[in-house]
């Protein structure tokens, strides 16, 4: 399936099993519906398995948003506990989607207990209090934690009795956009299968280096355990010569939330750097000229006192302070952590590499001690020209008989959804999905909205950034002050072009050649329903040109 009709099924307010293997884009088709559903005020919980794939989507985990926490099971009593929090039931009784992400870590155990959750909140006995469920991931990738006893049956969320009950609309993307038709490519689908040819075992013969890791000089390097990986970014940071720098994050917000986050980004609360680092960034920051993954050294640091890397690719970024943040289901940032985006990069974990892209990286898979482990750190990288491999063992190449089987089925149900489905009937119902939400409409054809259940004399969002801009306030400022992404003020100031076009636009500055450009773009697209969006634009130009630029030339055109 494509993700162009993935997108169109959410927006239609079908429950949705998106997958695929990895490198298909299910993370980009997860954040352009949270756009969608942000930009309609349709209060939407983002949630993952773990800590480091929510903050991959910008969320919370699943077991910290329902309150279920790390049990097994949950009683009546604990239920009505949770419902004597307020702020429980405040989100509980605005959420009108949950996304969970990366649920193949998920435990069904805990799945079916997020379902009794909502169904007590919302008092509803439909699956999940009758919200919309969407839930992202691939059994292939790494598994639940269970206990020593439990099978793959008795472990994955799609044997729970909720699963089922859901009607999950499979969404099974097929167009890859890491690997291209390569021999890495081929080995990752043949793990998949269950059947790697021996075509595939030479070039994986061929690729090992039986080597200690402190003999290897290609980084990042991922490991299977953490000793691992703390001995040699410990060795290599210290061999180094030059005076040590220390980075500390901050934290603001809800203090358990703070904690979490500081816990699972990858950006360490404590970052010790020095000149010559092997560092990765851990965030996407394309404007600046990063992604999650993007490599480099650490070359000097600036008179602000941040790092200046330069990246692989011969690039010199200056590494400042980034925020992750954790919003409640109106979009209110709650809690956020602040710190440079880099990690030292001499060695990861392969569970801390799920959800990266690296152009070339070390592997040791010679201790894999889970079905998933081989095929996650395999599949971050492009090609097998970026691969240096210090061994397998037979673990490495192995998956599990019961993720195949479903995965199979998967294929199956996702084919008789695309033939059953037609985009233009998914279409038709994407405004009635909007109001049983209690969202916004916006009319085609323009970006103007109208509430549909509005608070009387409550002054809209866009007019209030309106009025701070007014008052000399940078998008940046009122993004800041009002505890919004700065994407979304853009947003509001694109309402506000629409609704007020004499609005002067003249602080906010852009290059004239990206102006031109967006324009000659703008002219040239076919929208669908004339709506100008930023993903046609964003492609048209090659990705050359960022979302936020993109953005402030719209208001100068």
């Amino acid at each position: 399936m494509t993700q162009d009709k993935a997108l169109a099924i959410l927006k239609s307010g079908h429950n949705v099993f998106l997958t695929g293997s990895a490198g298909t884009g299910k993370t980009y088709v997860l954040n352009q519906y949270i756009e969608y559903l942000q930009d309609r005020k349709i209060p939407v919980a983002i949630t993952a398995s773990t800590g480091i794939a929510a903050t991959h989507i910008g969320g919370m985990t699943i077991h910290a948003w329902s309150g279920i926490g790390i049990k097994d099971h949950i009683t009546l009593r604990k239920l009505q506990s949770l419902r004597e929090k307020k702020y429980m039931r405040k989100k509980m009784d605005e959420v009108k989607v949950l996304i969970i992400d990366e649920i193949s870590m998920l435990h069904q155990k805990q799945f079916t207990m997020v379902d009794e959750v909502l169904q007590y909140f919302k008092e509803n006995n439909l699956p999940f209090g009758g919200i919309q469920v969407v839930i992202s991931g691939d059994f292939f990738q790494l598994p639940p934690i269970g206990n020593e006893m439990e099978t793959s049956r008795d472990k994955f969320a799609f044997m729970s009795p909720s699963w089922v009950r859901t009607d999950l609309k499979v969404c099974y993307l097929t167009e890859q956009y890491r690997q291209t038709h390569n021999d890495l490519n081929r080995l990752l689908n043949e793990i998949r299968a269950g059947n790697v040819g021996e075509d595939s075992y030479a070039l994986v013969n061929n690729k090992i280096q039986e080597t200690m890791y402190s003999d290897v000089n290609r980084f990042p390097q991922l490991y299977t355990h953490n000793a691992d990986v703390d001995k040699i970014n410990t060795l290599k940071i210290n061999e180094l010569e030059g005076d040590m720098e220390l980075f500390k994050a901050t934290t603001k917000g809800n203090k358990i939330l703070s904690e979490t986050l500081s816990k699972s980004v990858l950006a360490p609360p404590e970052l010790i750097l020095k000149e010559g680092a092997e560092v990765m960034f851990v965030r996407n920051n394309y404007e600046k000229g990063f992604f999650n993954g993007t490599l480099g050294t650490v070359r000097e640091f600036t008179e602000d006192g941040f790092p200046l890397v330069e990246t692989k690719k011969g690039d010199w970024i200056e590494a400042k302070p980034e925020t992750w943040q954790v919003e409640d289901e109106t979009g209110k940032v709650i809690a956020s952590y602040t710190q440079i985006p880099l990690r030292l990069a001499w060695a990861i974990t392969i569970h801390k590499s799920q959800g990266m892209t690296l152009d070339q990286a070390c592997v040791d898979l010679r201790k894999t001690f889970e079905k998933g482990q081989g095929y996650v750190a395999l599949s971050r990288l492009r090609d097998f020209d970026g691969l240096t491999l210090l061994g397998v063992n037979d673990m490495a190449m192995a998956q599990d008989e019961l993720a195949y089987k479903a995965d199979q089925r998967f294929l199956v149900l996702s084919d008789e959804v695309d033939a059953a489905l037609d985009i233009d009937d998914l279409k038709a119902q994407y405004d009635n999905f909007i109001i049983k939400s209690g969202g916004k409409l916006i009319k085609e054809g323009s970006k103007k909205s109208s509430t549909v259940h509005k608070k009387p004399g409550k002054k809209l969002t866009h007019i209030i950034t309106k009025e701070m801009l007014e008052q000399g306030k940078t998008p940046e400022e009122i993004a800041k002050e009002r505890d919004y992404a700065v994407s979304t003020i853009y947003g509001h100031l694109n309402k506000v072009k629409d609704l007020f076009p004499d609005t002067d636009f003249s602080a906010i500055k852009v290059d004239a050649g990206i102006i031109e450009n967006v324009q000659n773009a703008v002219e040239k697209i076919d929208f669908e329903g004339d709506m100008i969006k930023l993903k046609p634009i964003y492609d048209f130009l090659n990705e050359t040109v960022s979302y936020e630029d993109i953005r402030k030339a719209l208001l100068k055109i």
